[in-house]
């Protein structure tokens, strides 16, 4: 019976997401309701910060969605309706802030870094096969073959 109940409870905090955009919220258009979808895939929420406007239970995702509804239907393009949040919000509530100015250093830092660490370890790699193979050794002379014979009792 517990295990149920613990099932049924793990199931329904995995499925709560499912259930953010309440039923009022939908618009009867369909096409409408569809594009409001999109964008609201690219809106990140501004208290949960990982989730999108449309998985977040979030009041302020709330009032996002309908804000972003309500800017559908007065005639509003995707492009405006993203550019009126962000005004409002700033870069942060996009999920993929535009490549400009700022945001290039942010954009290439990480691979760039890999780069640089990719040709060090290859240096590095590189070096140590060098070390380990070590100089060449001279040919032993005569009297050190002898030695060196006697040494191992040959």
């Amino acid at each position: 019976m517990l295990k149920k109940l613990v099932l049924s409870l793990a199931l329904l905090i995995w499925a709560a997401p499912v259930y953010a955009v309440q039923p009022s919220e939908v618009l009867k258009d369909p096409a409408l309701e569809a594009r409001a979808r999109e964008i609201s895939k690219v809106l990140r929420c501004p208290v949960c910060q990982g989730e999108n406007i449309d998985d977040s239970n979030a009041a302020v995702s709330k009032d996002l969605r309908l804000l972003v509804r309500d800017r559908l239907q007065a005639g509003d393009t995707d492009t405006q309706v993203i550019d009126y949040v962000t005004a409002r919000y700033g870069e942060y509530v996009l999920f993929e802030p535009e490549k400009s100015g700022a945001n290039l250093l942010l954009w290439y830092l990480g691979p760039g870094a890999l780069l640089l660490a990719l040709i060090g370890g290859f240096f590095y790699v590189r070096s140590r096969r060098n070390a380990s193979e070590g100089p060449a050794s001279p040919a032993l002379s005569s009297d050190e073959q002898a030695r060196l014979k006697e040494l191992m009792g040959e």
